[in-house]
């Protein structure tokens, strides 16, 4: 079967190496990401190989973290780009002036809905992830407890203190998460549902995969994570099944964007044509279903023929939009959870 792209569930609003200009040999450049750390390194080493002549300092941490950090430097600016970090943190960034536009080779094969609408576009998607619900199969069986199915199956009393979900305040699957609750219920029915899920959660994370490793090593029962990690799990013989919500899975997209600053590098434009590039994007697709640009290869294991029938319409701009209020009012009904740093 061969994959899907998201095409129309967007309701608000990249490989062939071509580099952009011609890069100063031994030009280095600082590049922000919020990838999984035992993701990211593979695809930076098809970029060494391809451009061993600049240097990438990568910064690495989780969406929220990122966000926050990009956001804070806005007057001194340390990266040159984006790899990788939430569509909605970069619409806060684009907001603020701090993206410079940047149309970076093979962008006409990106999905419209992927990508930022202005031509040339301050951010570009180049997958997607979601809401996944990660279960410790041999500890469920062990206390008798019922198989989840959607996120209200979470609110059963027997599961109290069993749950570990990631804090959105700092992890991008949290927001996501919360984010969706709020589209499907209403803002009001959402924040009663997450006074309910409250009583059962053990401890709100900082990363977003942090719920789905507890639950492979048996510290939790039930992981609030995302999709790609608990798959991996499983597929490294840890005891979890993945469920997806019936109701629809919370997602962003994992997006790129090159950063305004004084003297913006041509080895940032470079970096930004590779990370759209054919043989990159097949290496996101053999683990991601949903891709900015068509791969020709099947839908990774554990994922439905169909994986866009997993998730939500979502509207990533107003998602951005209330990300602010939403993170406050969470923090302040829950944040006494949520592990230390």
């Amino acid at each position: 079967m061969r994959k899907t792209v998201l095409m129309s569930l967007v309701l608000g609003t990249m490989f062939c190496l071509a580099p952009a200009g011609r890069p100063s040999a031994g030009e280095a450049i600082v590049v922000y990401t919020a990838l999984e750390d035992d993701e990211y390194p593979g695809y930076l080493e098809l970029f060494k190989k391809q451009r061993p002549d600049i240097e990438v300092k990568i910064v690495r941490d989780s969406t929220g973290i990122v966000t926050a950090k990009l956001l804070a430097e806005k007057n001194n600016p340390r990266a040159d780009v984006v790899w990788g970090l939430a569509a909605t943190g970069l619409i806060l960034a684009e907001k603020r002036g701090m993206l410079e536009p940047y149309a970076p080779k093979r962008l006409e094969k990106v999905n419209p809905m992927l990508r930022d609408a202005a031509n040339p576009p301050a951010w570009v998607g180049i997958k997607a992830w979601e809401t996944g619900i990660v279960v410790n199969t041999i500890e469920l069986k062990k206390l008798g407890l019922p198989m989840p199915g959607d996120y209200r199956d979470l609110l059963n009393p027997a599961y109290q203190g069993l749950i570990a979900m990631p804090n959105p305040a700092s992890s991008g699957t949290g927001y996501l998460t919360v984010s969706a609750l709020i589209q499907l219920m209403g803002e009001r029915e959402a924040w009663n549902y997450l006074d309910q899920l409250h009583r059962n959660i053990m401890q709100y994370t900082h990363s977003g995969s942090k719920p789905a490793k507890m639950a492979g090593q048996g510290e939790a029962v039930i992981g609030i994570s995302f999709g790609y990690r608990g798959l991996k799990q499983k597929a490294n013989g840890e005891p979890v099944e993945t469920v997806w919500p019936a109701s629809g899975a919370g997602w962003d997209l994992e997006a790129n964007a090159l950063v305004r600053k004084a003297k913006i590098k041509d080895a940032a434009k470079t970096f930004l044509d590779f990370a759209l590039g054919e043989d990159v994007m097949r290496m996101y697709a053999s683990i991601y279903p949903i891709t900015s640009i068509e791969s020709g290869l099947p839908v990774p294991e554990g994922y439905p023929a169909d994986p866009v029938s997993l998730i939500i319409k979502n509207d990533l701009a107003k998602a951005a939009s209330e990300r602010d209020r939403v993170l406050a009012e969470w923090s302040k009904r829950y944040d006494g959870k949520s592990e230390s740093r």
